[in-house]
C-alpha cells in the first residue's frame, strides 16, 4: 500500500507512537511520518506509507500553522509546562498592547536556535536524547521565516496565538524568545499543528477512526 494518511495527533504520544500505530493498524511494516511532533504537541502529522516514504524529503520543506498558547512569568528546563521550572517573574505590569507589538517584532527572516529538546541531530544523536541525560550541547542558529504571528486571546498570564511559519520553526523557542523580549519570561502550554502544506485539520483523521479508506494518493 502506497499513500499518505493525515492524523489529527493526540497530546500524549510521541509522533514515532502515532507511526507504530499505523503500522498495526494497517499490518503493514514500511510507514514513516514527516514532521514530528513531541509529545504536548497535538494536530496534522502526515503519515507516509510504503513508495510514499520516500517523499519524506518533499514533505518536511512545506510551510506550516500553529495555534498555542504561552504562559508568561515563567520559565522552565524545556520552554513547555512539562519541564522542570527555572525562573519566575512577575508579568501583571505587561499590557496587551505590549504583547503585540513584540510578537510583531519576530514577523519576518530571522535566526532561531533549535531547543534541546527537539529530534535535530548532535554528531549522530537526537537533542531530545541528549538532554533527557541531563547533556546541552552548543546549537548553531538556522534560518527560519514567520510570515503571520498574531495575539488570539489573552487572559495573564496565559496569551493564546496563530503562527504561520517556515519549516525548522520551534514554536516553544518562540515562546521563550517573546518572554525574554518582555523581561518576564514564558513557556509554552498548548501546541496544535493546524496546517503542514495544503493539508489543514479538516483533513485530518483521528487515530482511533483510522483505516485504509483514509489513504490518499499523492504525487507532489
Amino acid at each position: 500500500m502506497n499513500g499518505i494518511i493525515v492524523v489529527d495527533k493526540p497530546t500524549g504520544m510521541t509522533s514515532h507512537d502515532v507511526v507504530s500505530r499505523v503500522r498495526r493498524k494497517l499490518s503493514m511494516r514500511r510507514v514513516g511520518h514527516a514532521g514530528t511532533l513531541d509529545p504536548l504537541a497535538t494536530g496534522v502529522l502526515v503519515i507516509l506509507l510504503g513508495n510514499s516514504t520516500k517523499l519524506f524529503d518533499k514533505f518536511v520543506t512545506f510551510d506550516k500553522a500553529y495555534a498555542a498558547t504561552l504562559m508568561l512569568g515563567t520559565q522552565t528546563t524545556t520552554a513547555d509546562i512539562t519541564g522542570e521550572v527555572i525562573e519566575q517573574k512577575p508579568f501583571e505590569h505587561i499590557n496587551q498592547k505590549e504583547i503585540e507589538n513584540v510578537l510583531s517584532e519576530f514577523v519576518g527572516d530571522s535566526q532561531q536556535k533549535p531547543p534541546m529538546v527537539s529530534a535535530v541531530k548532535y554528531k549522530g544523536e537526537r537533542l531530545y536524547k541528549l538532554a533527557r541525560k541531563g547533556i546541552v550541547v552548543d546549537r548553531p542558529a538556522r534560518n527560519i521565516r514567520i510570515d503571520v504571528l498574531q495575539m488570539v486571546d489573552c487572559v495573564l498570564p496565559q496569551v493564546k496565538f496563530y503562527l504561520e511559519c517556515s519549516k525548522g520553526t520551534y514554536v516553544r523557542t518562540l515562546a521563550e524568545d517573546v518572554g525574554a523580549r518582555l523581561g518576564c519570561g514564558a513557556c509554552i502550554t498548548q501546541i496544535q499543528r493546524t496546517k503542514v502544506g495544503i493539508f489543514t485539520l479538516q483533513d485530518a483523521v483521528k487515530l482511533e477512526e483510522l483505516n485504509e479508506g483514509h489513504v490518499r494518493s499523492w504525487s507532489g
